[in-house]
């Protein structure tokens, strides 16, 4: 799953048009033009796609954890260089400010049951005997089950 199929997904999931995108940027202390919105958006066949860096994924969930979750005392947080799956997850978590019986039930809104065991094997550091990388199948259908669980109450006029 490349950078830019989670950005859709989330963009699709909480209704983000442009503005709502840029401000989501700014709240992490960084810039988006309306290009890379547009860009981001297209899929890798169409002209003008833009793939998105792990980086700038990594400011849009942290924009998407700082508007969830209000701003934090101090500077903002510092965007990863490189991100993982199980990074993903782990900001999706706290975005929605989840605990693992809420994980648990995404998954098995898409009917992909998963252990309380093999969840927190995803949630450990890489160094750990018991940690399990995310696969792109996983967070394929975690961000399936966040739809089919969100969509409707998340896209409301507010």
């Amino acid at each position: 799953m490349i950078n830019n199929d989670i950005y859709r997904r989330l963009r699709y999931l909480f209704g983000y048009q442009y503005d709502e995108v840029v401000r989501l940027f700014e709240a992490t202390g960084f810039e988006v033009n309306e290009a890379q919105y547009k860009g981001w958006a297209r899929t890798e066949e169409e002209e003008r796609f833009i793939r998105m860096s792990d980086r700038e994924l990594a400011v849009f969930l942290n924009g998407i954890i700082i508007e969830r979750r209000g701003v934090q005392e101090g500077p903002p947080p510092v965007p990863e260089e490189e991100i993982s799956n199980n990074t993903i997850l782990r900001k999706l978590k706290i975005a929605f400010n989840m605990r693992s019986e809420d994980m648990l039930e995404i998954f098995a809104l898409v009917d992909r049951k998963l252990s309380p065991h093999e969840l927190s094997a995803f949630f450990r550091k890489p160094s750990h005997k018991s940690y399990r990388y995310v696969k792109g199948q996983y967070l394929r259908n975690f961000l399936m089950g966040l739809q089919l669980k969100y969509k409707s109450s998340l896209s409301q006029p507010k």
